[in-house]
């Protein structure tokens, strides 16, 4: 990847990232202009919601091995697969073309091994298959680091013993199972010289020798001999080390990570402002609809909620709607907004964030 293009080291204004080293494995950069919600936001994300692929169902035939299907089946879900171009696979939760699995949400991988001599024999994550068709030519693909090229290994077979089995690999995120977590570790840093006083350190004698300084200290000054605490202060430098899995090169978690973060900001300025123009007689419901329909997808909503709805003119409820917000004061009927004001940039369509950029990366200049 061309870092080039995040470097901004001349521009104080708005975040900066400075990669420190990058290889395959891991990216070390160094994070600056955030707040510290911001950031860890950013270390949470990459270490649970960016997507991954991995298996997930295991449909065993045959299985004449010393392991148990379960444990043959766990072995398996944690093997990491390629999951470059993951997107384009969709969730199957939300997959309409099928119940369970299908090309469009699922890779399909099969695995057959039988030992037909005396000695060991050993089955590696080289022997799982790809079957086609997938979305693109990475996804799903075992991932294989070790100089043998046999990947992790999974069981071995005695003589006569056989295994045989459908892998279904699908799409999902490291909240629902440490399977799809995109990174083995990410190392997280701020304020090494411990000048705000967030860590109250435990010692016996000499804290300086008993707590040594990382080598994140090396980039910003000690504090000085006497210098008396800034109350004000707060944290606005974080370094991070993201270490992938495999699954992933590192600087995409990256990259995947602040997507995901634009996505789920975009799903809450949806939520408090709306997508939907304002004034001429529209019911108040953020596309012009139904005045409950809050997300524009209909919304949570009892078997009995929408009884009584009012027209145009107004609304008239018969019951307590329960979960009205204060967000719901567009009004239906002339002179009604999309959704009620927020406090980045009142009842208006795509609402800006404190940074002046609408969701997914566009702005306002």
């Amino acid at each position: 990847m061309d870092y080039d293009a995040m470097a901004v080291d001349g521009d104080e204004i708005g975040p900066r990232v400075t990669v420190r080293e990058s290889d395959a494995s891991h990216v070390d950069f160094v994070l600056k202009n955030v707040d510290l919600g911001f950031a860890n936001s950013l270390r949470r994300t990459m270490l649970a919601e960016v997507p991954t692929i991995a298996i997930d169902v295991v449909e065993i035939e045959e299985n004449t091995s010393s392991l148990a299907d379960e444990l043959l089946a766990h072995r398996l879900g944690l093997i990491p697969l390629n999951s470059k171009g993951a997107d384009d696979l969709i969730y199957t939760r939300d997959c309409e073309n099928c119940d369970q699995y299908c090309e469009q949400c699922s890779v399909i991988l099969t695995l057959h091994a039988k030992s037909t001599s005396k000695e060991t024999m050993s089955i590696y994550a080289r022997d799982l298959t790809v079957q086609e068709p997938r979305p693109n030519d990475y996804v799903g693909a075992p991932v294989i680091t070790d100089p043998e090229g046999r990947g992790s290994l999974l069981v071995k077979l005695r003589e006569n013993q056989e295994i045989r089995m459908k892998c279904i690999a699908k799409k999902g995120i490291a909240k629902e199972h440490a399977k799809w977590a995109p990174t083995a570790a990410v190392g997280f840093e701020y304020d090494p010289h411990n000048k705000l006083r967030h860590v109250s350190y435990w010692y016996e004698e000499d804290p300086n020798v008993e707590w040594p300084k990382s080598k994140n200290a090396d980039w910003e000054d000690p504090p000085a001999e006497g210098e008396p605490f800034n109350y004000d202060a707060v944290a606005s430098v974080f370094y991070l080390d993201v270490e992938t899995a495999g699954t992933l090169e590192p600087d995409a978690i990256v990259q995947q990570a602040i997507k995901v973060m634009q996505q789920k900001l975009a799903a809450v300025i949806h939520e408090l402002i709306g997508t939907g123009g304002g004034g001429g007689g529209g019911t108040g419901g953020m596309n012009g609809g139904d005045p409950m329909d809050i997300n524009g997808y209909g919304g949570p909503r009892s078997p009995d909620l929408m009884n009584g709805v009012g027209g145009t003119g107004g609304r008239e409820f018969d019951m307590d709607q329960g979960y009205t917000t204060p967000y719901m004061n567009g009004g239906s009927g002339g002179g009604g907004g999309g959704g009620g004001a927020s406090a980045w940039g009142g009842g208006v369509a795509g609402g800006a964030t404190p940074y002046g950029a609408t969701p997914y990366g566009r702005n306002g200049y």
